[in-house]
């Protein structure tokens, strides 16, 4: 019997450092730094890449993870490259463009679009390339947790095969399946932001006039928001958010839905009005959500697994890929002393946490009159749209010198939700006085 297997009541259990559940961007990143320090490390990852995912904005705080894992070459030959981020709004008639050239950090200042198959596919290689025991088409079953003889990992492999693992910590990046989670139970829904989503690839669409090239769009309507993508090879993600009420007014089925529902905006109707369908239309609900806990004694979790925000300013990938980073940093230490590695599983739970927290500001308000005036009017008045620039770059770990922009920002809009209550409005850069009665702020 090899040194790396035991066998326990008649079972066979293969032993491990680590064992990564979750193949994608959050759990490869964390396998290939940890490989690298020469950790024996396993990823189970339930499909076979390359599989479809959605999520194919990039933010530019991605770049500096993908130079630490060697991948930066790839990554940009196989992306559309994205210089920021483009708003339209009906209602104010305008449509406006966040370059990351003008955030405060000049370190990354553009990213790209990728087509999540190909994107999750190559960090997945990426990790087996780095010493990663990788195995494709594994469902993990069951996950015991014990910090002192080894937590045992039961999954079925692709011939069906149970196999069993010993590992002396577990990461948890399993998206939103939420392993761990759903197993203690500990996962809730946002009360804040209770959102679904209704998305497909198309051909065809007319690019945003006025837009920087490969800009990812984000058109504001009345009952959500749509995402408008540039993939290569001339294709276009396309997907509108809203809330549950909203996808309860449908009749039939998703794709008439989804087409009827775009060419209610007058912006997207003109830019889709060539477009061709080239994929299913899918649906995914229950957007936002977060688990109790994120770290145990053995045991950690990272990426959506632990937490999921409305994906308005892409920060998805981006804050899945951070907090792998960090916990594979913390993870390192604790193989070799649990108790001095006990500050570096404080400050990922907080660094993860904090950047969490500063996306979801945004995003909890970004259905609200007073936030959409002060996007689709935006003032550099305390270097507040440099700030916005950097915070929608997903420059989130920011320093106190870039973080007051922010402040600055979070501060007027408290003050214009005053006078929103009061029936005013931002109009050309100053509050007038509405004619309707105001919605709440």
């Amino acid at each position: 019997m090899p040194l790396d297997s035991i066998s326990d009541a008649g079972i066979l259990a293969e032993r491990c450092d680590v064992l990564i559940v979750g193949g994608g961007p959050a759990g490869s990143t964390a396998a290939a730094l940890l490989a690298a320090q020469g950790r024996k490390v396993v990823m189970l990852e339930k499909e076979v890449h390359p599989r479809f995912h959605i999520g194919e904005s990039l933010l530019p705080q991605n770049l500096r993870i993908f130079e630490k894992l060697g991948v930066a070459e790839q990554v940009q030959a196989l992306g559309v490259f994205k210089p920021g981020a483009s708003f339209i709004s009906d209602e104010h008639g305008a449509k406006v463009s966040f370059s990351f050239a003008d955030g405060i950090n000049k370190n990354y200042t553009h990213s790209y679009q990728v087509k999540r198959a190909e994107f999750d596919e190559l960090l997945f290689r990426n990790a087996a390339a780095r010493g990663a025991e990788t195995h494709e088409g594994t469902r993990v079953l069951d996950v015991a947790l014990d910090p002192v003889h080894g937590s045992r990992v039961t999954a079925r492999d692709a011939s069906g095969a149970t196999r069993t693992w010993l590992a002396r910590f577990v990461i948890d990046a399993s998206g939103r399946d939420t392993l761990l989670a759903g197993q203690q139970g500990g996962k809730q829904r946002n009360p804040h932001n209770n959102t679904a989503a209704l998305y497909g690839h198309f051909r065809g669409v007319t690019p945003c006039e006025g837009c920087h090239e490969g800009n990812i769009t984000i058109h504001l309507l009345p009952q959500g928001w749509c995402w408008m993508i540039p993939l290569p090879g001339g294709i276009t993600s396309v997907g509108i958010v809203s809330t549950p009420e909203f996808f309860k007014t449908r009749k039939g089925a998703f794709e008439p839905f989804l087409m009827e529902s775009l060419r209610q905006s007058p912006s997207i109707r003109e830019r889709m009005e060539q477009a061709e369908l080239v994929s299913p239309v899918t649906t995914t609900g229950n957007y936002s959500y977060r688990a109790t806990e994120m770290v145990g004694e053995g045991w950690m979790m990272v990426g959506d697994a632990f937490a999921f925000i409305d994906p308005v300013f892409s920060s998805g990938v981006m804050l899945a890929m951070a907090s792998a980073e960090l916990g594979a940093e913390a993870v390192d230490a604790w193989l070799d002393d649990p108790a001095r590695a006990a500050p570096l599983m404080r400050t990922f739970e907080r660094k993860v946490k904090r950047a969490i927290a500063s996306m979801s500001w945004l995003i909890y308000r970004i259905n609200r009159p007073v936030l959409r005036d002060m996007f689709m009017q935006p003032s550099n008045r305390f270097r507040m749209r440099d700030g916005l620039v950097s915070l929608l770059a997903g420059d989130v770990h920011a320093n106190t010198n870039r973080q007051l922009p922010v402040l600055a920002f979070k501060a007027t809009y408290g003050v214009l939700s005053v006078a929103h209550r009061l029936g005013y409005r931002l109009r050309g850069g100053t509050l007038r006085k509405v004619e309707s009665a105001p919605l709440p702020a």
